[in-house]
Order: C-alpha cells, then structure tokens, then sequence
C-alpha cells in the first residue's frame, strides 16, 4: 500500500524534474555543475532550518516557529562577538548550538509554560531576535571567521559542498529512522494526532514540545553555523523570510498543519524544489520581490489542499 508520504515524495520529485526540464529548455547554462553546487549551499541553510520548523509542527498544539530567521541572525551574531571577544575558535561550533538552542528554549518555554499561542509568542521573538541582531551591529557584517570553518563551508566533493553532505543529509537520514523507529517518534506522532489521548496515556505533552522548540534552535543555530562558514561574515539579515520559506517546505513536504502527519524526507525534497525554483527564477532575470510572492503563493495553496482534505476525511 502507497502511504500518504510517499505519494508527496513521488509529486515532488516530479515537480522538480519538470523545473529542471524548463530550466533546461528556457536556460541551457543553467545546467552547469556551479549552479547544482549554488543550489546545494543554499539549500542547506532552508534545509537544517525547515527540519526544526517540521519537528515544532509535528509535536501539534498549533504549533509553528516563526522566529527562525531571527534565531539564525542573532545566533550568528553573538556567536562570532564572542571570538571577537577573545574566545577560542574552537568554541565556535559548539556556541553557535547553544546559542540557538537556548534561544529556542525560550520560545517553548513561552508556549508551555506561559500558554501563550505559538503564533504569537514565536512572532514576538522573531522581532525581538533579528531586532537585536541589527541593533547590536547597527546593520553591519562580522567577518574574520576562523579559516578552518570556511575552509569546511566552502569544500566540495565533485561539485556537492561539504555541509550538505556531512551536516544536512545525516541529520535528515537520523531524524527520519527515529519519527519512524524510536518511542519518542511515535510520542511525537501521538500528539501531534491527539493531544488529549497523549496526555491520558502518559506522555510528556509538554516536554516534548519543550523539546521540539529548543531542538529548531539548534537547528536554526547550525544554520547560522553554516552561513558563518560559507559566507565567512556574520550577517544580521542573513536569516531574512526563512520564517515563511521554511514553512512553506514543511508544508509542500507533506507535513500537516494541525500536526500528528507527515514525514521529514518529503521536506528536503521540497527544499531542493523551492531553491531549484528560486534559483531558475534569478537565472531568468526574474526580479527576487516575484520569488517571495510565489513562495506565499506556494504555501497558500498547500494549506488550502490540507484543509481540503480534512474536511472530506470528517464527512
């Protein structure tokens, strides 16, 4: 039997199959190796943020994470103040996740402690996050990123870059086995389905989405450490209307609104579309201001679709 996931997964590929053809047809030197590496870099900041925004879905409660972006800015940011203070290069890594994990944490700590709604409570601190980013640097980029990260964030393997392959790919491939295979997968699921069964049977509701919070922080501060590495500056705009592309690749990937369905690799593979898409369209001299109205547009339409098929499920 075809599972939901995978008839979303087979569309996508298609999808992204029919913008290669046009690409192909409309722009022939689109074809070159450069820019499947241009796409694969870019993808794979969308791709680590997108995977915590599906995880922060799936957990269900309405739950959405508006403040990426702004988690990507500031964490960059602090991250490399903290070099300019005098911390080790080394630290750097590790700080970038703390950085962006307790920044998350503060999110989940709003949303189930303090009840408020996730809209909200991640809009706020999406201004409060990517404000601060621009305030703290009055708009300006922090460079001097340590030349071994660069040197990573810049490394190819036969035109496929480094971060992406040792970074995005083996966290997509880990979460996957553990939504299908582990306890806590299946917790994830339950109550994302039905919060009120979770809670009668024991599960930790609100850790867990506690949990799922902290953890797009970390995602968000990993692709903050990507950025560093490949642009080799921090930038206080760098993770400018993340916040809708990201949802817009959970959504497309098959993950549901309302939570309790879907599944992580049908994200990537609407990453790499959404980026094809965008890329394509830069290529064709298509101004940047049309790419965000077809990403929303984009997004519309799969919220329209999963509403769609909620309500023919219930009559």
């Amino acid at each position: 039997m075809i599972r939901r996931t995978d008839i979303t997964l087979f569309l996508l590929i298609g999808l992204w199959l029919i913008v290669i053809a046009l690409l192909a047809a409309f722009q022939p030197s689109a074809m070159a190796m450069s820019t499947v590496t241009t796409i694969l870099q870019f993808s794979t900041i969308l791709a680590l943020v997108a995977l915590g925004q599906a995880l922060v879905i799936l957990c269900g409660g309405a739950g959405i994470d508006l403040s990426v972006g702004g988690t990507m800015s500031l964490t960059a940011i602090l991250a490399m103040l903290g070099v300019e203070a005098g911390l080790p290069a080394a630290l750097l890594v590790p700080g970038c996740l703390l950085i962006g994990g307790l920044l998350g944490t503060v999110n989940g700590l709003v949303v189930t402690r303090l009840r408020v709604l996730p809209l909200i409570a991640t809009l706020g601190t999406f201004y409060v996050y990517s404000g601060s980013a621009l305030a703290i640097t009055s708009g300006a980029n922090i460079g001097n990123v340590p030349a071994g990260l660069t040197a990573w964030g810049r490394g190819l393997v036969v035109g496929f870059p480094l971060p992406f392959l040792t970074l995005a790919l083996p966290l997509f491939l880990i979460v996957a086995l553990m939504l299908r295979f582990t306890s806590w997968g299946r917790w994830v699921y339950a109550t994302g389905f039905n919060e009120r069964s979770a809670r009668l049977v024991g599960i930790p509701v609100d850790r867990l989405r506690l949990a799922a919070y902290a953890g797009s922080g970390v995602l968000a501060g990993t692709a903050a450490l990507v950025s560093l590495a490949w642009l080799g500056s921090a930038r206080p705009n760098i993770g400018q209307n993340l916040e809708l592309t990201s949802l817009t690749a959970a959504m497309l990937g098959g993950i549901a609104i309302f939570g309790g369905r879907g599944g992580v690799i049908g994200v990537l593979a609407a990453v790499l579309l959404l980026v094809t898409v965008q890329t394509g369209l830069l290529l064709v001299n298509i101004n940047s201001i049309w790419q965000v109205g077809i990403v929303g547009a984009l997004l519309v339409a799969v919220l329209l679709a999963d509403t769609l098929a909620i309500a023919r499920r219930s009559s």
